[in-house]
C-alpha cells in the first residue's frame, strides 16, 4: 500500500496506517495544509473553494473529511459532488474562486484515491505551490476558524450541464453538422463520471449512444487506464453495434481513447494528433504536447504551417509552454486534450467534440481517418539500477554519446534522430531510468529500446 505526495497534490490507497497510505488523517492534514495556504495567499479575504469528486468507492469519504476541513479553516465550498476534472477546471474561474480540488486518482485503481489541487484559474499549481503545501502539511501549523467563522457548504449539480453547454458553445463546434451525420457511438464510462458526461454530451450532439459501464458505481469493470489491453469489451461492443466508433475514458474524464468502426484502437496518441488538425485547419497555429509524445503531432503541425514544442512530462509543463508559445492547441499523448479557447486542461469532453468535428467534415470513418496520419509506433521500458549508481551521471553520458543528434534536456534526456527518437527519464522516487522509443514500425521501436538499454548498461558498468 502507497502514500505518494507530490507537488501536485497527494495520493494513496484507502486505509492502513497514516503516513503510509491515504487514510482520513492524511486527508485532514493535506486538505488543511491547501488551505492555510490559500489564507496566506489571499489575507483577509472570504475564500471559496470548488470541490468535485469522480465515482470511486472512497469518493463520498474523502470528500466529506475535506469539505469539514476547509470550512473548519472558514473557507466557503461550493460541493459539485460527482463531477470531472475539467469540470471543475471550468467551473473555478466561471464561480471566480480562489481554488479547487478533485478528488480522483485518474487512471489507478478503485482502492486508489487522491486530492488534485488548483489554483484561481482552474489550473494545477506549479512547483513553487505545491512545495510551499507539502511544507505546510508536514509542520502541521493550522490556525482553524472560531465557531462564528466556518465556512459554509452550497451544493450545485448543475455543472455537468453547464460543461456540456460551454463545449457546445465553442467556435469551432457546430451540434447541427454533427447531428446530420447520425453517428452511432459506444461509451465505455468505467461505472465513473464520464458514464453520466460523455452521453450527456452526445445526446446534446444528436448522437446516438449506446451504453457500456456507465453506471457511476465505482466498481470499475476493467483496469480504468484506457490502453489496449483493458479494452477488449468496447472493442468487441463496437463491432456488435454497427457503432462508428468507441469513446473511452478514464475516472475522472481528462484522458480520451477511440476505438474504429472495425474494433480496433484508433490509438491514444493520436487522440490529440486528429484533434489538432481539426483545429489547425479552422485556427492555423502552433502546439505543444510532451516529449514523450508521438511525433505525428509535430507533422501535423507543420503541414498546417504552425510551429511545434515539446514541453517537460507533466500538465503543468505543457500548459506553460502551451502560453509562452501561444499555442492554439496542445496536450498529451495519453489522450489529453488542452484547448485554450475552452480551459487549460485536459478535457475529454471537448476532445470528443472536436473529433467529431473533424469526421463530420471529412466524411470519412474513423479507421480512414487513422489512415490519413504518419503512421508511428512505440515502445516503452525501463531499466532497474543499483541505489548506489548515478543515474543523473548516466543521462549526461548518453546525451554525450549522441551529442551530434538533436537533443532536449530540459526533461531527461530526449535523442531526436531523422526517422525516430528516444526519450530518458530517471524516477524521483527510485534507481530507474524510464526509456520511451518511437519509430516507424513496432519492430524498429523495440530494437531501438533495446540498443538504449545494452548502451546504458555498459555506461553503469552491468
Amino acid at each position: 500500500m502507497t502514500l505518494i505526495k507530490s507537488i501536485s497534490g497527494i495520493r494513496g490507497t484507502i486505509g492502513g496506517h497514516p503516513g503510509e497510505n491515504l487514510t482520513p488523517l492524511d486527508t485532514v492534514r493535506f486538505a488543511a495544509a491547501y488551505g492555510t495556504w490559500l489564507r496566506e495567499h489571499r489575507p483577509g479575504k472570504r475564500l471559496q473553494v470548488v470541490i468535485g469528486r469522480d465515482a470511486r468507492l472512497s469518493g463520498e469519504m474523502v470528500q466529506d473529511l475535506v469539505v469539514a476541513t476547509l470550512t473548519g479553516l472558514g473557507i466557503d465550498i461550493l460541493d459539485l459532488g460527482l463531477s470531472t476534472t475539467p469540470t471543475v477546471e471550468l467551473a473555478v474561474p466561471m464561480e471566480k474562486a480562489d481554488g479547487g480540488i478533485i478528488l480522483t486518482a485518474s487512471h489507478n485503481p478503485k482502492e486508489w484515491n487522491a486530492l488534485k489541487l488548483l489554483n484561481d484559474k482552474g489550473e494545477f499549481l506549479d512547483a513553487e505551490a505545491g512545495t510551499e503545501i507539502l511544507k505546510l502539511a508536514e509542520s502541521e501549523d493550522f490556525d482553524f476558524a472560531g465557531v462564528d467563522e466556518l465556512g459554509q457548504r452550497t451544493i450545485n449539480d448543475a455543472y455537468l450541464d453547464i460543461h456540456v453547454d460551454e463545449v457546445l458553445a465553442l467556435e469551432w463546434v457546430d451540434a447541427d453538422a454533427i447531428r446530420k451525420m447520425n453517428f452511432r457511438v459506444v461509451v465505455d464510462g468505467v461505472n465513473s463520471s464520464g458514464g453520466i458526461a460523455i452521453p450527456k454530451l452526445l445526446e446534446a450532439l444528436g448522437v446516438e449512444v449506446v451504453k457500456l459501464y456507465c453506471d457511476p458505481t465505482g466498481e470499475f469493470p476493467h483496469n480504468p487506464e484506457p490502453l489496449r489491453e483493458h479494452l477488449g469489451d468496447i472493442c468487441k461492443k463496437v463491432v456488435e453495434e454497427q457503432a462508428h466508433l468507441g469513446i473511452v475514458v478514464d475516472p475522472d474524464v481528462d484522458r480520451l481513447a477511440f476505438i474504429d468502426e472495425q474494433g480496433n484502437m484508433f490509438g491514444e496518441e493520436y487522440t490529440l494528433v486528429a484533434c489538432a488538425d481539426y483545429i489547425l485547419g479552422k485556427n492555423p497555429g502552433n502546439t505543444v504536447s510532451n516529449l514523450s509524445s508521438t511525433r505525428a503531432l509535430r507533422d501535423v503541425t507543420l503541414s498546417h504551417g504552425g510551429r511545434y514544442t515539446a514541453a517537460a512530462v507533466g500538465e503543468v509543463n505543457v500548459v506553460e509552454a502551451m502560453k509562452e508559445t501561444k499555442a492554439v492547441i496542445g496536450g498529451e499523448g495519453n489522450g489529453g486534450v488542452i484547448y485554450p479557447a475552452s480551459h487549460y486542461g485536459r478535457d475529454a469532453l471537448v476532445g470528443t467534440a472536436l473529433f467529431l468535428m473533424l469526421l463530420s467534415e471529412r466524411g470519412v470513418s474513423v479507421s480512414e481517418l487513422r489512415k490519413s496520419y504518419p503512421a508511428y509506433f512505440m515502445s516503452k521500458n525501463k531499466i532497474q539500477l543499483t541505489p548506489d549508481l548515478d543515474v543523473d551521471a548516466i543521462l549526461r553520458g548518453m546525451a554525450k554519446k549522441y551529442e551530434t543528434e538533436e537533443l532536449h534536456t530540459i526533461d531527461g534526456v530526449k535523442i531526436d534522430f531523422s526517422d525516430c527518437w528516444v526519450h530518458l527519464r530517471k524516477s524521483n522516487t527510485e534507481p530507474i531510468i524510464r526509456i520511451y522509443t518511437e519509430a516507424s514500425s513496432q519492430e524498429a521501436a523495440d530494437n531501438l529500446a533495446g540498443k538504449i538499454i545494452g548502451q546504458i548498461r555498459a555506461l553503469a558498468g552491468l
